[in-house]
């Protein structure tokens, strides 16, 4: 990051969380969230940063949803992705905890909304910007339901038409040419 011309900017300040070490793996569904959450419905839930370091115990999930986005590859291809996302908010209410089952009727609320498909679930929080990763895995440990968050990256969906070419070929399509 460039911090020459912000001076409120402090290049000694930590990196961001997102440039932690990546928690591999597909996205977990909602099934597998929901089995989760009934099976411990008055633990707290922890939820950690790819990196393992917890975000506030305070926060709340404020909103559950499903996010639908279609697009146009470089390649020309028309795409879909579905998703589930839970936004976070940490307030000023510091003794604020969220249990299982308070996230299971918030997802009990959303049925309508989600339509019945078993969709992988991401997190969106807002650090400075808003940011969203996947959710890998939920484990029950030590009296909480540690929810275990996983980097999200974007990608070239149309490699063999327009990424650089292997030595001496050449590369058609929309981005390399």
């Amino acid at each position: 990051m460039n911090t020459e011309n912000n001076p409120t900017l402090d290049p000694s300040a930590p990196s961001c969380v997102c440039a932690a070490p990546e928690q591999s793996g597909p996205a977990t569904t909602i099934s597998a969230l929901r089995a989760a959450l009934v099976a411990a419905p008055g633990l707290p839930l922890t939820v950690l940063w790819p990196d393992g370091d917890p975000i506030e115990a305070h926060f709340h999930v404020t909103e559950v949803g499903r996010v639908q986005k279609d697009f146009v590859d470089c390649g020309g291809t028309v795409r879909r992705l579905v998703s589930c996302l839970l936004q976070t908010w940490v307030g000023d209410d510091v003794d604020h905890r969220i249990t299982a089952g308070k996230l299971l009727k918030a997802f009990d609320h959303a049925v309508p909304v989600l339509g019945g498909e078993d969709l992988p679930v991401e997190l969106e929080y807002e650090a400075c910007n808003v940011i969203q990763f996947k959710i890998v895995a939920v484990t029950q440990e030590a009296g909480r339901l540690v929810v275990q968050l996983g980097g999200k990256h974007t990608d070239c969906l149309a490699k063999e038409l327009c990424c650089a070419p292997a030595a001496g070929a050449a590369a058609p399509g929309a981005c390399g040419g």
